[in-house]
């Protein structure tokens, strides 16, 4: 609890600052609006019922498609640890596809899909499948040679060895991948909400979208708040417990 003392203050003393730089008018409050604006507007988009459901149709958008994400580039990656071949052709393309910007992907999914949830679904699984294909096989080659000649030394051998040794030390960096693609498939999403409407329902990116169009300043910094609130709690409470963990049950913990 004492570790949370000092960010929650330095927190409380910016937006104190915030506020006071917003009142004396060291810029425009249309532009940048106060602390207090975009707590107004938390307090009416919860009333009017527009924040929560626009949360809870983006989280299904980026649970969904980082599920299938991670069920492919898992197995993808440990393949193309194993077979020199991938190596060369698919571990290219996917280091190539992993420098696109997510935004890139916007106009293909919407000719290929049209304005569905397939294409926000597509958008995902481009942004978060080949950073979990490339920490995996990053994973496997970082395993300590010795662990798979101990293995063989006791009689493991093959898809043995790969199963209870190979992945098993690769855990670590696997997990860190799982939470650099979390983060892929946030950006993708944010970026296809921004740029294609669905008529089966806005997420925060949409809302994002109108407060631009509106000139709404405060809803705008808002939802960008709710968006890093999101992401500080699920790499808080899903990603660094498992990392911690696992880092100390192999060894490799600083």
């Amino acid at each position: 609890m004492k570790r949370w003392i000092l960010p929650t203050l330095c927190f409380l003393a910016f937006l104190a600052l915030w506020e006071w730089l917003v009142r004396a008018g060291t810029w425009s409050r249309v532009l940048v609006p106060s602390p207090l604006d975009v707590g107004a507007y938390f307090v009416t988009a919860f009333r009017e019922g527009t924040l929560w459901p626009a949360i809870y149709v983006t989280m299904k958008r980026l649970v969904l498609g980082y599920a299938v994400g991670l069920a492919a580039g898992l197995p993808l990656g440990l393949l193309n640890a194993r077979f020199k071949v991938l190596e060369d052709t698919l571990g290219v393309v996917a280091l190539g596809l992993q420098t696109l910007p997510s935004v890139c992907w916007a106009p293909l999914a919407l000719l290929w899909f049209g304005q569905t949830e397939t294409a926000m679904f597509f958008i995902v699984i481009m942004g978060s499948l080949w950073s979990v294909m490339l920490a995996t096989d990053n994973g496997v080659r970082n395993v300590p040679p010795i662990y798979a000649r101990a293995a063989r030394t006791m009689g493991s051998r093959g898809l043995h060895t790969w199963l209870r040794v190979i992945l098993p030390g690769s855990l670590p960096f696997v997990v860190s991948g799982m939470k650099q693609g979390w983060a892929f498939a946030w950006r993708s999403l944010m970026a296809a909400e921004i740029f294609i409407a669905i008529p089966t329902g806005s997420g925060l990116g949409t809302l994002l979208h109108y407060g631009r169009e509106l000139n709404a300043m405060d809803q705008v910094i808002g939802i960008m708040l709710v968006i890093v609130i999101i992401g500080l709690l699920a790499d808080k409470i899903l990603f660094s417990p498992v990392e911690r963990f696992l880092h100390r049950r192999w060894g490799t913990s600083k």
